[in-house]
């Protein structure tokens, strides 16, 4: 009788699609901005490998690389801002304005 009795199974199998849809959405993420990153690089690799830019196109390989490494170093934080407990930390980093309650002896149309 036991194998009959689905709301357990129904929670792990919710709580596995979350994650699982998590996971998807990160490696999206992760892949989307890896090719943003990384392709003024190759753009520009491919112009300087042609001969046809002008000699000072040469500099603008330091532009193109430093766009890349922000990649590598802001890839870690893709990864921890999807945890949970980071997240929550985060959260409590980041100063916010609360919304006071309106005092009630004003009225509302002044």
């Amino acid at each position: 009788m036991a194998s009959h009795n689905t709301t357990g199974s129904s929670t792990a199998q919710a709580q596995s699609k979350q994650i699982q849809t998590n996971v998807i959405k990160t490696v999206i993420l992760v892949s989307t901005f890896y090719a943003i990153a990384w392709l003024p690089v190759n753009v520009n690799f491919l112009i300087l490998s042609t001969d046809l830019a002008p000699a000072a196109a040469d500099s603008s390989y330091h532009v193109t690389a430093f766009i890349a490494f922000i990649y590598t170093s802001a890839n870690p934080f893709i990864y921890a801002t999807k945890f949970n407990p980071v997240r929550e930390v985060l959260r409590k980093m980041i100063p916010c304005k609360k919304n006071h309650a309106e005092p009630t002896d004003v009225p509302a149309g002044t």
